[in-house]
């Protein structure tokens, strides 16, 4: 089995998770994320269940999850575009560096996330309604 241990540094792989409201806004984010090549992949999970805090009210719902790979270079183009087209006015966004993994896909994520083109910073149309915060 080929592996790779990672030292933190730009081009370390990092997994990211955000959570959207609906189906619709997790295809919308997960393809804004990708045309941006704020990252190389993004798995689009199945709804989950949530409770949080939020504006000192216990909250419950519906959620989707994206499981975004990418590397630290482009955590802040990744976080831009997510913040830029998240109805939520508090997005979650939580990112862990990846300790060790296949060699080769991590350099297909570096691969796919490196030399980013002019246009890529553009994407998806900005919502105009923000929603409030989930987990």
């Amino acid at each position: 089995m080929q592996s790779h241990t990672d030292n933190a540094g730009p081009d370390e792989v990092l997994v990211v998770v955000t959570n959207a409201p609906d189906a619709d806004t997790a295809a919308r984010l997960s393809r804004a994320v990708l045309q941006a090549r704020a990252a190389a992949c993004v798995n689009r999970l199945a709804p989950v269940e949530s409770e949080y805090w939020w504006q000192g009210k216990l909250e419950q719902a519906q959620e989707w999850p994206l499981l975004i790979k990418t590397t630290r270079a482009r955590y802040a183009a990744l976080e831009a575009v997510i913040r830029q087209h998240h109805p939520y006015d508090v997005p979650e966004l939580l990112a862990w560096p990846v300790s060790a993994g296949y060699a080769p896909y991590l350099e297909w994520v570096r691969s796919e996330t490196a030399d980013v083109p002019a246009q890529a910073g553009t994407a998806a149309p900005q919502d105009q309604d923000k929603e409030e915060s989930a987990s």
